[in-house]
């Protein structure tokens, strides 16, 4: 059986994107910012790979879906919530990423249910749903510790000093 070896971000830069200059120049002429294209880029030169990679799939999907707000409104109704208008104008607010993040959470709830829900469309290799368990017998009560007795001090009392 042959694994498949997870590429490191600097091997993943250089095989999709040519390298990093090539990836930072995409993710400037895709995002929109304040700042001049300079001293984004230059700032971007900084960033790690790891962290450029997913800033590049989050502005593509962005750019896929239309811009912020229509991405908050496709998440809204992927979680069947459109008609909301407060938790549509509260997903506005959230980042493009977060947004990103709540939308693939919920197509694969989605998956997951359909796939639940369509008879006989486990595999015959898919595990079998697992039985639930037994109750557990209630543990036992706990006995009240025993009173501690008082230990004899050595001196004695004050009054049986003073008597000496």
């Amino acid at each position: 059986m042959s694994m498949a070896v997870k590429k490191s971000p600097l091997a993943r830069v250089k095989e999709e994107f040519g390298g990093k200059d090539k990836l930072v120049d995409k993710i400037v002429g895709v995002l929109d910012s304040d700042e001049g294209k300079d001293e984004l880029r230059k700032r971007l030169l900084g960033v790690a790979n790891a962290k450029l990679i997913r800033l590049h799939g989050v502005a593509m999907r962005t750019k896929q879906a239309g811009g912020h707000d229509k991405l908050a409104a496709a998440t809204a109704d992927k979680l069947g919530r459109a008609k909301d208008k407060d938790y549509v104008a509260k997903l506005e607010s959230f980042s493009n990423g977060r947004l990103i993040d709540i939308m693939s959470a919920a197509e694969r709830r989605q998956g997951a249910a359909a796939a639940a829900a369509a008879p006989g469309a486990a595999a015959d290799g898919a595990k079998a749903p697992r039985a639930a368990r037994p109750a557990r017998a209630p543990k036992p009560v706990a006995k009240a510790p025993a009173p501690k007795a008082k230990a004899k001090a050595k001196g004695g009392s004050k009054s049986a000093k003073k008597k000496r």
